[in-house]
């Protein structure tokens, strides 16, 4: 049996708050498993620790960037403009504060639709705002998995060390 230390427990929780986090997009999920992940590297110190931490931290890295760039390709060819997109976020965190729990996420469908519904008139916006939807879904999935694999990397280092 692994011996477990406070640092490694600390680590583990921070990565799996984190993980939830991406799912439940109310923490900063990916930052938490990175932050969680240095935490273990800097108690535990060694070269496997630090690079570890390094080939997570790399992974989340490219996980962020490809979880914007691959969804933001898709509303461009199906022609659905950044203004549209920002009219959700911006409604989106209006509605955090307004509506707990549920508010983030009906603000930004309400957002997008209201923007398109200007746009394109309200008869073309539903679809506009389902693939809005899809895309931001597409978005969490690619940062789970990014993190997720981060997390592999971790578990396999804390079993190396």
């Amino acid at each position: 049996m692994l011996p477990v230390t406070a640092p490694t427990l600390i680590a583990a929780l921070l990565v799996a708050v984190g993980l939830v986090g991406i799912l439940v997009p109310i923490l900063p999920g990916s930052a938490l498993v990175v932050g969680g992940i240095l935490v273990w590297a800097w108690a535990e110190g060694g070269p496997v620790a630090w690079t570890v931490f390094g080939v997570a931290t790399a992974l989340v890295a490219v996980g962020t960037i490809v979880k914007y760039v691959v969804p933001g390709r898709r509303l461009e060819v199906a022609g659905i403009p950044a203004s549209t997109q920002w009219a959700g976020v911006g409604l989106g965190v209006l509605g955090f504060f307004v509506v707990p729990v549920v508010g983030l996420f009906l603000g930004f469908v309400l957002g997008v639709y209201l923007a398109e519904a200007a746009r394109v008139g309200s008869k073309d916006a539903w679809p506009s705002t389902v693939h809005s939807l899809k895309a931001v879904g597409l978005s969490i999935v690619i940062e789970f998995l990014a993190a997720f694999a981060a997390t592999v990397v971790w578990v396999v280092g804390v079993v190396m060390t």
